[in-house]
């Protein structure tokens, strides 16, 4: 028998979105590496013995303040859906290219995070939920073989972002969300 979930004391969601938000003021003028947990905690002002509480690191803050980034990017994958039946347009959705250029705008912060590649905390955490709600949708109208695709889609997507993020693949937010489009409904139609 699973126990129900309760909701999270409204004291510590406070607390947490202070430290969130004190930690990307923090990244806004300098990389991650160079942030300490005093100056976070200060500018949130809480207790250190509070930070720890509630994260074992810096990086686990961080990649709590850019979760935001994982759902962002699975839905701007999924934008084109109306329906369990619609068919992926040949032109990529344009909340693709906009998360693209979010991710762009805050690139230091998530190269600590997402690692060429795609390793890395936030990596992890996106190539696992974009790989479940492939599957899941694949497996939601019959398509053949959705754990390989789903599997395919994640690692495909998480790593080209990863790698343009640290500098390896040249192109704008745009020109980048319209070649991995057309990655992404290759392995679909596989």
């Amino acid at each position: 028998m699973t126990s129900p979930v309760r909701p999270e004391d409204p004291r510590t969601a406070r607390t947490k979105a202070r430290l969130r938000e004190s930690l990307l003021a923090e990244c806004a003028g300098r990389p991650l590496a160079e942030v300490s947990v005093s100056a976070v905690v200060r500018r949130a002002d809480v207790g250190r013995a509070t930070f720890y509480l509630h994260y074992e690191d810096l990086t686990a803050l961080a990649v709590d303040a850019r979760a935001d980034v994982v759902h962002a990017g699975v839905e701007a994958l999924h934008a084109w859906q109306t329906g369990p039946s619609a068919r992926a347009p040949a032109r990529p959705p344009a909340a693709l290219a906009a998360f693209l250029a979010g991710a762009a705008g805050r690139a230091a912060l998530y190269r600590t995070l997402l690692l060429p590649g795609g390793g890395g905390p936030l990596g992890d955490r996106l190539h696992r939920e974009l790989r479940e709600r492939a599957r899941a949708e694949r497996a939601a109208v019959g398509a053949p073989d959705p754990e390989l695709v789903a599997s395919a889609v994640a690692a495909t997507f998480t790593g080209v972002l990863a790698d343009w993020l640290h500098g390896g693949i040249p192109a704008d937010p745009a020109g980048l969300a319209d070649r991995l489009w057309t990655l992404l409904l290759a392995l679909h139609r596989a």
